[in-house]
């Protein structure tokens, strides 16, 4: 059984229509690339995904449970977590306090009155779930507005493991990240995959896509052109997918573009 089932999804705003009939399957542990030009839907699809966007028609399933009419905090706790290309850090607030921001663990004041933020607690889970990844930051106390991009990605991938996410939705996660930095963020990705959570990666980067991906999905005008296994595509085939057909000489030049 696939751990994430979409069947015909459709959604339209107003007159618009934007996903025409999607299908989509990610397995427990797999890590499924997401490519498409501008405007192809991929951002609509994983809206809707998360239940930001409810679909006009179609089905969705989490571990063969129908997801479809629940709102966006009830899939978050089925283990749907999204990651944003903003990454919706509170930059001025430490590593800690993002990775917990509106779910901090809470402590009796001498045993008594309820609803104290317990800090301690927030810094010594934050510190293991940095650990687990394998990362480093400068210090666990500093404002994560401080830390550079990938740091920051690190940061943002940790909030999200934190409540045992069975899918991490990663939104362009290596965009402007200087080499070293986009290395780290695909060895976390390669981590998460590891630890058998499945990851659904939004990249106009096609060389990260090939590199840490199991199966690239190519959305274009709203519809899935196509379902490849990483291991036996490539580049080029990847591109032409995504600008239509085989049209080589419009593949070479989206792929200056990218």
């Amino acid at each position: 059984m696939s751990l994430l089932a979409l069947s015909g999804i459709r959604k339209s705003f107003g007159a618009v229509d934007v996903l025409h009939g999607v299908d989509l399957s990610v397995g427990h542990g797999e890590v499924i690339g997401l490519v498409g030009d501008n405007g192809a839907g991929k951002s609509t699809l994983m809206k809707t995904i998360t239940g930001i966007y409810r679909a006009d028609a179609g089905a969705i399933e989490l571990d063969g449970k129908d997801i479809l009419p629940l709102d966006p905090g009830q899939r978050r706790r089925l283990g749907i977590e999204m990651i944003y290309q903003d990454l919706s850090l509170a930059k001025q607030q430490d590593v800690a306090s993002n990775i917990f921001l509106g779910r901090e663990p809470t402590k009796k004041l001498f045993g008594l009155f309820p609803g104290f933020v317990d800090k301690a607690s927030m810094d010594r889970q934050a510190a293991e779930m940095i650990e687990r990844l394998g990362a480093h930051l400068p210090a666990i106390n500093r404002p994560v507005g401080s830390f550079s991009g990938g740091q920051q990605q690190t940061v943002a991938i940790a909030r999200a493991l934190t409540f045992n996410p069975k899918l991490v939705i990663m939104d362009e996660p290596t965009a402007a990240l200087a080499v070293r930095e986009v290395q780290s963020v695909l060895d976390l990705i390669r981590r998460l995959k590891s630890e058998g959570i499945a990851v659904i990666l939004i990249s106009h980067r096609l060389n990260d896509v090939l590199a840490v991906t199991d199966r690239i999905v190519v959305l274009r005008h709203g519809r899935a052109a196509a379902d490849l296994a990483t291991a036996e595509t490539n580049m080029n085939e990847v591109v032409a997918r995504i600008v239509g057909g085989g049209d080589m000489s419009a593949a070479a030049a989206h792929e200056q573009r990218g």
